[in-house]
Protein backbone atom coordinates (compact mmCIF):
# COMPACT_ATOMS: atom_id res chain seq x y z
CA UNK A 1 0.00 0.00 0.00
CA UNK A 2 1.53 3.99 -0.26
CA UNK A 3 1.95 5.61 2.68
CA UNK A 4 3.70 9.43 3.16
CA UNK A 5 6.45 8.46 5.77
CA UNK A 6 10.20 8.97 6.29
CA UNK A 7 13.44 7.25 6.89
CA UNK A 8 15.37 9.93 8.52
CA UNK A 9 14.04 12.96 10.93
CA UNK A 10 14.23 16.16 9.34
CA UNK A 11 12.15 18.83 8.17
CA UNK A 12 8.96 18.57 5.84
CA UNK A 13 11.06 17.59 2.72
CA UNK A 14 11.45 14.11 4.55
CA UNK A 15 7.98 12.72 4.11
CA UNK A 16 7.59 11.43 0.60
CA UNK A 17 4.82 8.48 -0.78
CA UNK A 18 6.74 5.37 -0.97
CA UNK A 19 5.16 1.67 -0.88
CA UNK A 20 5.36 -0.32 2.25
CA UNK A 21 3.59 -3.35 3.43
CA UNK A 22 -0.01 -3.26 4.33
CA UNK A 23 -1.17 -4.25 7.85
CA UNK A 24 -2.28 -7.49 9.52
CA UNK A 25 -5.51 -6.99 10.84
CA UNK A 26 -5.47 -8.79 14.80
CA UNK A 27 -7.66 -9.91 17.27
CA UNK A 28 -10.05 -7.81 18.13
CA UNK A 29 -9.28 -4.85 15.21
CA UNK A 30 -10.66 -3.40 12.54
CA UNK A 31 -8.90 -2.69 8.80
CA UNK A 32 -10.13 0.65 7.75
CA UNK A 33 -9.55 1.86 4.40
CA UNK A 34 -8.54 5.42 4.81
CA UNK A 35 -10.50 8.01 3.00
CA UNK A 36 -8.64 10.90 4.96
CA UNK A 37 -6.40 11.47 7.93
CA UNK A 38 -5.43 14.52 10.12
CA UNK A 39 -2.01 16.21 10.71
CA UNK A 40 -1.51 16.65 14.50
CA UNK A 41 1.59 18.83 16.31
CA UNK A 42 2.58 15.24 17.37
CA UNK A 43 3.30 14.33 13.74
CA UNK A 44 5.70 16.96 13.16
CA UNK A 45 7.41 16.14 16.68
CA UNK A 46 7.50 12.78 15.46
CA UNK A 47 8.98 13.55 12.24
CA UNK A 48 11.53 15.43 13.91
CA UNK A 49 12.64 12.64 16.02
CA UNK A 50 11.25 13.86 18.98
CA UNK A 51 8.43 11.83 19.67
CA UNK A 52 8.66 8.38 18.96
CA UNK A 53 5.59 5.83 18.89
CA UNK A 54 4.75 3.58 21.51
CA UNK A 55 6.57 0.03 21.55
CA UNK A 56 4.25 -2.14 18.94
CA UNK A 57 2.08 0.92 17.08
CA UNK A 58 2.88 1.47 13.59
CA UNK A 59 5.99 3.72 12.83
CA UNK A 60 3.93 5.46 10.16
CA UNK A 61 2.42 8.96 11.20
CA UNK A 62 -1.27 9.89 11.55
CA UNK A 63 -2.75 10.02 15.00
CA UNK A 64 -6.39 9.93 12.98
CA UNK A 65 -8.12 8.96 9.90
CA UNK A 66 -11.56 8.73 8.64
CA UNK A 67 -12.52 5.53 5.94
CA UNK A 68 -14.20 2.24 5.38
CA UNK A 69 -14.43 -0.94 7.27
CA UNK A 70 -12.50 -3.25 4.84
CA UNK A 71 -11.98 -6.65 7.44
CA UNK A 72 -12.69 -7.21 11.22
CA UNK A 73 -10.88 -9.21 13.57
CA UNK A 74 -11.63 -12.10 15.67
CA UNK A 75 -13.88 -11.60 17.88
CA UNK A 76 -15.25 -7.80 16.48
CA UNK A 77 -18.75 -7.32 17.14
CA UNK A 78 -21.38 -4.22 16.09
CA UNK A 79 -19.41 -3.18 12.97
CA UNK A 80 -19.64 -4.28 9.11
CA UNK A 81 -17.59 -4.53 6.38
CA UNK A 82 -18.70 -1.09 4.51
CA UNK A 83 -19.38 0.73 7.75
CA UNK A 84 -18.33 4.73 7.24
CA UNK A 85 -16.37 5.03 10.56
CA UNK A 86 -13.22 7.58 11.89
CA UNK A 87 -10.89 6.59 14.35
CA UNK A 88 -8.66 7.41 17.38
CA UNK A 89 -5.32 5.88 16.09
CA UNK A 90 -1.25 6.06 17.99
CA UNK A 91 -0.32 5.69 14.15
CA UNK A 92 -0.73 4.59 10.61
CA UNK A 93 -3.07 7.46 9.64
CA UNK A 94 -0.74 8.24 6.54
CA UNK A 95 -1.56 5.58 4.70
CA UNK A 96 -3.81 3.66 2.48
CA UNK A 97 -5.11 1.31 5.11
CA UNK A 98 -4.71 0.83 9.17
CA UNK A 99 -5.73 -1.73 11.62
CA UNK A 100 -7.62 0.20 14.74
CA UNK A 101 -8.76 -1.81 17.80
CA UNK A 102 -12.36 -1.75 17.78
CA UNK A 103 -13.10 0.12 20.60
CA UNK A 104 -10.84 3.24 19.26
CA UNK A 105 -13.62 3.47 15.86
CA UNK A 106 -16.53 5.29 15.94
CA UNK A 107 -19.21 6.20 13.81
CA UNK A 108 -19.36 9.34 11.14
CA UNK A 109 -21.22 11.97 13.40
CA UNK A 110 -24.59 12.93 11.27
CA UNK A 111 -24.54 15.72 8.87
CA UNK A 112 -20.59 15.30 8.37
CA UNK A 113 -19.08 13.95 5.40
CA UNK A 114 -16.53 11.44 5.36
CA UNK A 115 -13.07 13.33 4.69
CA UNK A 116 -14.23 15.78 7.04
CA UNK A 117 -14.92 13.62 9.58
CA UNK A 118 -11.32 12.55 9.93
CA UNK A 119 -10.75 16.69 11.87
CA UNK A 120 -12.78 15.25 14.93
CA UNK A 121 -11.47 11.85 16.48
CA UNK A 122 -8.02 13.30 18.16
CA UNK A 123 -9.43 16.75 18.94
CA UNK A 124 -12.30 15.63 20.33
CA UNK A 125 -11.01 12.66 22.08
CA UNK A 126 -8.22 15.17 23.48
CA UNK A 127 -10.96 17.87 24.96
CA UNK A 128 -13.31 15.63 26.28
CA UNK A 129 -11.03 13.33 28.22
CA UNK A 130 -9.00 16.03 29.27
CA UNK A 131 -11.29 19.16 29.84
CA UNK A 132 -14.56 17.69 31.35
CA UNK A 133 -13.77 13.68 32.39
CA UNK A 134 -10.04 14.80 34.07
CA UNK A 135 -10.82 18.96 34.89
CA UNK A 136 -14.13 18.27 35.14
CA UNK A 137 -15.48 21.67 33.83
CA UNK A 138 -19.21 22.53 35.05
CA UNK A 139 -21.71 25.20 33.24
CA UNK A 140 -21.12 28.17 34.93
CA UNK A 141 -17.24 27.91 34.99
CA UNK A 142 -14.45 30.11 33.70
CA UNK A 143 -12.39 28.75 31.01
CA UNK A 144 -9.05 29.06 29.56
CA UNK A 145 -7.80 27.49 26.27
CA UNK A 146 -4.21 28.32 24.93
CA UNK A 147 -3.68 28.28 21.07
CA UNK A 148 -7.21 28.65 20.12
CA UNK A 149 -6.67 29.00 16.57
CA UNK A 150 -5.40 25.66 16.25
CA UNK A 151 -7.59 22.03 16.24
CA UNK A 152 -7.82 21.48 19.58
CA UNK A 153 -8.25 25.31 20.31
CA UNK A 154 -11.45 25.50 18.04
CA UNK A 155 -12.86 22.31 19.23
CA UNK A 156 -12.41 23.52 23.23
CA UNK A 157 -14.02 26.70 22.31
CA UNK A 158 -17.10 25.15 20.95
CA UNK A 159 -17.48 22.58 23.08
CA UNK A 160 -17.04 24.37 26.31
CA UNK A 161 -19.19 27.22 25.15
CA UNK A 162 -22.14 24.62 24.23
CA UNK A 163 -21.99 23.32 27.25
CA UNK A 164 -21.98 26.78 29.26
CA UNK A 165 -18.40 27.54 30.33
CA UNK A 166 -17.25 31.14 29.69
CA UNK A 167 -14.67 30.81 27.52
CA UNK A 168 -11.31 32.72 27.49
CA UNK A 169 -8.63 32.00 24.42
CA UNK A 170 -5.14 32.72 23.17
CA UNK A 171 -4.25 33.34 19.69
CA UNK A 172 -1.42 34.97 18.10
CA UNK A 173 -3.29 36.89 14.88
CA UNK A 174 -6.57 39.14 14.62
CA UNK A 175 -7.72 36.19 12.01
CA UNK A 176 -7.48 34.08 14.65
CA UNK A 177 -8.83 36.01 17.17
CA UNK A 178 -11.74 36.53 14.98
CA UNK A 179 -12.67 32.85 14.49
CA UNK A 180 -12.34 32.07 17.92
CA UNK A 181 -15.01 34.47 19.09
CA UNK A 182 -17.51 33.30 16.23
CA UNK A 183 -16.77 30.29 17.55
CA UNK A 184 -17.82 30.86 20.51
CA UNK A 185 -15.27 32.44 22.80
CA UNK A 186 -16.12 34.94 24.82
CA UNK A 187 -12.43 37.18 25.64
CA UNK A 188 -10.08 36.67 23.16
CA UNK A 189 -6.35 37.49 23.95
CA UNK A 190 -3.70 38.39 21.58
CA UNK A 191 -0.70 36.83 23.23
CA UNK A 192 1.89 39.51 20.87
CA UNK A 193 0.91 42.50 22.56
CA UNK A 194 -1.61 41.35 25.34
CA UNK A 195 -0.81 39.57 28.60
CA UNK A 196 -3.05 36.99 29.30
CA UNK A 197 -3.16 36.84 33.35
CA UNK A 198 -3.67 40.38 33.09
CA UNK A 199 -6.87 40.17 30.67
CA UNK A 200 -8.37 37.64 32.89
CA UNK A 201 -7.96 39.07 35.73
CA UNK A 202 -9.48 42.47 34.75
CA UNK A 203 -12.92 40.25 33.64
CA UNK A 204 -13.24 38.22 36.28
CA UNK A 205 -12.57 40.90 39.03
CA UNK A 206 -9.59 39.19 39.80
CA UNK A 207 -11.34 35.42 40.82
CA UNK A 208 -9.36 33.48 37.73
CA UNK A 209 -10.56 30.80 35.52
CA UNK A 210 -11.22 27.26 36.78
CA UNK A 211 -9.95 25.16 34.21
CA UNK A 212 -6.62 25.57 31.73
CA UNK A 213 -5.93 23.42 28.73
CA UNK A 214 -2.40 24.47 28.07
CA UNK A 215 0.09 23.61 24.84
CA UNK A 216 2.80 25.05 25.90
CA UNK A 217 4.00 23.48 28.93
CA UNK A 218 7.51 25.35 30.89
CA UNK A 219 6.77 29.07 29.51
CA UNK A 220 3.55 29.04 30.61
CA UNK A 221 3.46 27.73 34.27
CA UNK A 222 4.34 30.53 36.61
CA UNK A 223 1.23 32.49 34.59
CA UNK A 224 -0.62 29.74 34.42
CA UNK A 225 -0.65 29.88 38.05
CA UNK A 226 -1.35 33.21 38.32
CA UNK A 227 -4.73 32.80 36.13
CA UNK A 228 -6.01 29.81 38.11
CA UNK A 229 -8.74 30.76 40.87
CA UNK A 230 -9.36 28.90 43.91
CA UNK A 231 -9.44 25.32 43.37
CA UNK A 232 -8.63 25.32 39.85
CA UNK A 233 -7.77 22.98 37.55
CA UNK A 234 -4.13 23.33 34.89
CA UNK A 235 -4.06 20.71 32.43
CA UNK A 236 -0.99 20.13 30.18
CA UNK A 237 -1.44 18.96 26.82
CA UNK A 238 2.16 19.48 25.49
CA UNK A 239 5.38 21.33 25.93
CA UNK A 240 5.87 23.65 22.93
CA UNK A 241 7.30 26.35 25.12
CA UNK A 242 9.55 23.76 27.16
CA UNK A 243 9.93 20.72 29.28
CA UNK A 244 11.45 22.17 32.42
CA UNK A 245 10.12 25.15 34.36
CA UNK A 246 10.14 26.38 38.20
CA UNK A 247 6.71 25.36 40.47
CA UNK A 248 5.84 27.42 42.99
CA UNK A 249 4.84 25.34 45.14
CA UNK A 250 3.60 28.09 47.79
CA UNK A 251 1.48 29.98 44.97
CA UNK A 252 -0.28 26.21 44.27
CA UNK A 253 -0.71 25.24 47.70
CA UNK A 254 -2.78 29.04 48.05
CA UNK A 255 -4.92 28.12 45.68
CA UNK A 256 -5.40 24.63 46.31
CA UNK A 257 -4.84 23.91 42.51
CA UNK A 258 -4.00 21.40 40.48
CA UNK A 259 -1.50 20.96 37.85
CA UNK A 260 -2.23 17.76 35.79
CA UNK A 261 0.03 16.47 32.88
CA UNK A 262 -1.56 13.95 30.53
CA UNK A 263 -0.86 12.70 27.02
CA UNK A 264 -3.64 10.35 24.99
CA UNK A 265 -1.26 8.44 22.54
CA UNK A 266 0.14 6.48 25.38
CA UNK A 267 -3.38 5.63 27.16
CA UNK A 268 -3.76 1.55 27.23
CA UNK A 269 -6.55 0.65 24.52
CA UNK A 270 -8.89 0.30 27.12
CA UNK A 271 -8.60 3.94 28.32
CA UNK A 272 -8.78 5.38 24.61
CA UNK A 273 -12.13 2.79 24.22
CA UNK A 274 -13.46 4.70 27.24
CA UNK A 275 -12.82 8.16 26.05
CA UNK A 276 -14.12 7.11 22.16
CA UNK A 277 -17.46 6.28 23.89
CA UNK A 278 -17.77 8.99 25.83
CA UNK A 279 -16.89 10.96 23.09
CA UNK A 280 -19.83 9.28 20.94
CA UNK A 281 -22.17 9.70 23.86
CA UNK A 282 -21.25 13.51 24.78
CA UNK A 283 -20.01 15.07 21.80
CA UNK A 284 -21.05 13.80 18.31
CA UNK A 285 -24.63 14.47 19.27
CA UNK A 286 -23.41 18.38 19.47
CA UNK A 287 -22.09 18.02 16.25
CA UNK A 288 -24.81 16.44 14.68
CA UNK A 289 -27.13 19.44 15.93
CA UNK A 290 -24.80 21.67 14.50
CA UNK A 291 -23.59 23.34 18.26
CA UNK A 292 -19.98 22.00 17.51
CA UNK A 293 -18.31 22.41 13.49
CA UNK A 294 -15.21 20.94 12.59
CA UNK A 295 -12.93 23.74 11.66
CA UNK A 296 -10.86 22.43 8.42
CA UNK A 297 -8.37 24.96 6.90
CA UNK A 298 -7.20 23.37 3.57
CA UNK A 299 -7.19 19.74 2.87
CA UNK A 300 -4.44 18.04 0.40
CA UNK A 301 -3.39 14.68 -0.96
CA UNK A 302 -1.51 12.55 0.94
CA UNK A 303 1.43 12.80 -1.33
CA UNK A 304 1.83 16.52 -0.33
CA UNK A 305 2.47 15.77 3.27
CA UNK A 306 5.46 17.90 3.18
CA UNK A 307 3.31 20.64 2.07
CA UNK A 308 0.85 20.09 4.97
CA UNK A 309 3.51 19.62 7.29
CA UNK A 310 5.47 23.11 6.62
CA UNK A 311 2.17 24.51 6.98
CA UNK A 312 1.39 23.32 10.09
CA UNK A 313 5.17 24.03 11.45
CA UNK A 314 4.55 27.76 10.27
CA UNK A 315 1.47 28.07 12.87
CA UNK A 316 -1.10 30.50 10.53
CA UNK A 317 -3.40 27.71 9.81
CA UNK A 318 -7.07 28.19 11.48
CA UNK A 319 -8.22 24.43 12.32
CA UNK A 320 -7.17 20.96 10.75
CA UNK A 321 -4.83 20.51 8.19
CA UNK A 322 -6.60 17.23 6.10
CA UNK A 323 -4.77 14.86 4.02
CA UNK A 324 -7.47 12.66 1.21
CA UNK A 325 -5.77 9.11 0.88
Amino acid sequence: MRAAHFTTPGGPEVLTAIDVPAPEVGPGEVLVDVVATAVNKADTLQRRGFYPPPAGASEILGLECSGRVAALGEGVTGWSVGDEVCALLTGGGYAEQVAVPAGQLMPVPAGVDLVTAAALPEVACTVWSNVFMIAGLQAGDRFLVHGGGGGIGTMAIQLASALGAKVFTTAGSAEKLATCAELGADVTINYRDEDFVEVIGSATDGHGVDVILDNMGAKYLDRNLDALATEGRLVIIGMQGGAKAELDINKLLRKRGAVIATALRSRPTEEKSAICAAVVEHVWPLVADGSIVPVVHTTLPLEDAAAAHTLMDDSSHVGKILLTV
